[in-house]
């Protein structure tokens, strides 16, 4: 059965991060994070038939929600599904002859098809092989990343991704149990680290370790840092770009580029002293779901949307 939006995956503060794309009927937009199709229905539904809307995702139980778009699964001539990772956003709009677009939508982070399937390993809730791949055709498995790092890297990644103070000892643990046996599956992961661990923090310690390997596997820093600057190149003058994220380091990113035109955050400023950015705020103050989207869509919880327009 094909899932729908509905079941597949319910978008973030959908109405919020559609309405911050200021959208022209006819315009050119792009949602880097098809997903089930929340977000990427919205903005088709305000465009006429001039308007066009690009949807990305690597994910190929994500492409069977283009189905949504058009009766019995008839392709509209103004709606192209792209399966690919975002960071190739400028490969993808050259070669279907685009050079600017009118808005770009990214909700980051994991869809929540992603956790509620028991065989992608994404979630410590099933015993699942470690994959984590959001492109299951290509990248290293969690299960190749555990047992090809070494103790320093794997400790970089729990610490950076994951804030855990004590990723050195849980490298340490993971070199010292690989050593003997590989570790396969989530089940067996959680069983080599779970010990370190305080019982009343282990389920949010442990949703931490998974976020960081899971944010290793598939490149996620890496790739927005490239869609970011590709966003900055291919948006057109008065073209908006509305992002949701999740934990602390994408948001960073985020806003350091949204603020100072970088990704370090460097502010640069003219004679005059205005700041060198391609962007200006629009929200200078983040947006975050209201206390009922919370209570319904607890991976809401930590959302938080900035969006910026070219100038």
């Amino acid at each position: 059965m094909v899932k729908t939006v509905e079941t597949y995956h319910v978008p973030v503060l959908l109405r919020e991060s559609v309405d911050g794309l200021n959208i022209d009927p006819n315009g050119i937009y792009v949602d880097v994070t098809f997903g089930g199709g929340g977000h990427s229905k919205e903005i088709f539904s305000r465009l006429s038939n001039k308007g066009h809307l690009y949807s990305f995702d690597q994910d190929a139980d994500a492409e069977q929600n283009i189905y949504e778009f058009g009766t019995n699964g008839n392709k509209l001539k103004n709606f192209t599904f792209v399966r690919s990772n975002f960071r190739y956003l400028l490969n993808w709009m050259r070669y279907y002859g685009v050079e600017q677009i009118d808005g770009l939508l990214g909700d980051l982070g994991v869809s929540s098809h992603h956790f509620d399937d028991e065989q992608r390993g994404f979630s410590f809730r099933f015993d699942a092989p470690l994959d984590m791949r959001m492109n299951k055709r290509a990248g290293k498995t969690a299960a190749a990343i555990l047992h090809e790092y070494d103790e320093e890297q794997l400790a970089n990644i729990f610490y950076l991704y994951g804030e855990l103070k004590n990723s050195r000892k849980i490298a340490a643990a993971i070199v010292n149990s690989r050593a003997k046996a590989p570790i396969l599956t989530t089940k067996g992961f959680q069983n080599v680290v779970e010990s370190l661990f305080k019982r009343e923090r282990e389920k949010k310690e442990m949703a931490k370790l998974f976020q960081a390997l899971r944010i290793e596997v598939n490149q996620e820093m890496a790739a927005l840092k490239e869609l970011l600057n590709s966003a900055s190149k291919i948006l057109k003058p008065g073209g908006r770009l509305s992002i949701i994220t999740y934990h602390s380091l994408e948001d960073r990113i985020v806003k350091n580029i949204m603020k100072s035109g970088n990704i370090e955050g460097k502010v640069e400023q003219d004679f005059f002293g205005r700041i060198n950015s391609p962007f200006k705020l629009i929200n200078n103050k983040v947006i975050v779901p209201n206390s009922n989207e919370q209570e319904n869509n607890p991976r809401s919880r930590s959302a938080k949307l900035r969006i910026a327009e070219k100038k």
